[in-house]
């Protein structure tokens, strides 16, 4: 494993990043599975014990469940972040029965041979909103953005830059308090990929770094709000949010998305 000359930031070898391979296909089976699960009248607590019956089944390790930050107010006690409508990142799976259009964002991550991959996607139950299909679409098309200005030689502020461009063309605003970030051994790491910035600045981009990369944007603000539950981040105005993500690889050949879904 090699690193940038100041130390912080690890590059992973080849073999490395072949190493997180299953980790990223057991990350991208378990979101694929969630939304089949997920229906009007499906609760989320029930989503959650299917990720964890997957978790057990697979020897892999909850990146969440005793997930303890600053911003937390206590450990996440949950295997999945499962943000519903205004809710956007963080949602604290509870009894909630999903209701016809609700707008659903689930986000998952695990460490499975002692690599993490990390990966969310948003959907909607039952008859959906045109507004919230053109959310869902502008995190996807802000993510397939980012990684693909994820090359060896671009900067951090190119990827930043790209996703921005697509919140931007969209009409959307765009939080910074919480973006992308480093993947490997742990779920959090050096550096933070924040979901705008300016094109040709920050950090260069080399082979070997494992990155999430992770746009989230909400419909009218760009303001949050923490739940009393003291995880769940909602929407300052009431709006809907959605989020998109990938565990991505900068390789000699272009980016490797870790975590592709089939």
């Amino acid at each position: 494993m090699l690193a940038y000359p100041e130390g912080v930031i690890e590059l992973k070898s080849p073999n490395e990043i072949q190493q997180m391979r299953p980790a990223g296909k057991f990350v991208g089976d378990v979101l694929t599975a969630l939304k089949e699960k997920a229906a009007v009248g499906v609760n989320l607590l029930e989503l959650d014990e299917l990720a964890h019956q997957m978790i057990r089944e697979a020897g892999a390790t909850s990146c969440y469940i005793d997930y303890h930050p600053s911003f937390g107010a206590s450990p996440f006690g949950k295997v999945l972040c499962t943000s519903v409508n205004d809710a956007v990142l963080h949602g604290l799976p509870h009894d909630y029965t999903l209701q016809d259009g609700d707008l659903v964002s689930v986000d998952f991550a695990v460490a499975l041979n002692g690599w993490v991959a990390d990966s969310a996607r948003s959907f909607v139950v039952g008859t959906p909103r045109p507004q919230d299909l053109r959310l869902i679409e502008a995190t996807e098309v802000a993510l397939t953005a980012g990684i693909e200005a994820a090359k060896v030689g671009g900067k951090l502020g190119d990827i930043s830059w790209a996703i921005g461009e697509v919140a931007h063309e969209y009409g959307y605003s765009v939080n910074l308090d919480f973006g992308g970030h480093g993947v490997g051994r742990t779920m959090h790491g050096d550096p933070h990929v924040p979901n705008d910035g300016r094109k040709g600045r920050g950090l260069k981009l080399k082979a070997g770094l494992v990155i999430a990369i992770e746009p989230w944007f909400l419909e009218t603000t760009d303001e949050i709000y923490t739940d009393p539950d003291g995880w769940t981040l909602r929407s300052q105005d009431g709006s809907r949010g959605a989020h998109s993500e990938h565990t991505v690889a900068i390789t000699p050949d272009g980016p490797l998305i870790l975590t592709a879904r089939d």
